[in-house]
């Protein structure tokens, strides 16, 4: 990102969000300064994604992972105490439909297994602090055989 200087007041209820990509090559604990508003490519197939704790400072924060080395154990996971709502449109290409999955009241664990949880090369998920304690989840990730829901309770 270029050096920005600014003249004169500048207000930013939120923060200032950084763009671009990063690569999570291990279990990685996110924050809101070094990965909201990136393009998150997991490179680690069983890695750990941590969510940062919602707190007013950020909410409105996105979370975009996409999933570049297929997943066999991979997780998104919030602090345990925020929840995820909204849902996964798991997709295949084997002549079978695809399904949506909609999280459970209780779910805080969103996990990948590049086959019935989905998580092949090209699986998409974004999560957006929208509330205390509430995670939106949405996206398209790729799957095979009987799909099954990805979301879970840690």
């Amino acid at each position: 990102m270029a050096l920005t200087t600014f003249s004169g007041p500048v207000k930013s209820n939120n923060g200032f969000i950084g763009q671009g990509a990063a690569d999570l090559t291990a279990d990685t604990t996110l924050t809101v300064n070094a990965h909201a508003g990136r393009v998150l490519t997991t490179n680690d197939a069983d890695g750990k994604f941590t969510l940062p704790t919602i707190t007013s400072d950020n909410i409105g924060s996105t979370f975009t992972f996409y999933v570049e080395t297929a997943a066999t154990d991979m997780d998104i996971l919030t602090d345990g105490t925020d929840k995820f709502v909204g849902g996964l449109f798991t997709g295949v290409n084997d002549g079978e439909n695809g399904k949506t999955f909609i999280s459970g009241a209780s779910n805080d664990v969103i996990t990948m297994n590049g086959t019935t949880k989905g998580g092949l090369v090209g699986s998409m998920v974004t999560v957006t602090a929208i509330a205390t304690a509430k995670y939106v989840v949405s996206g398209t990730i790729l799957g095979s055989g009987t799909l099954v829901t990805p979301f879970a309770d840690a």
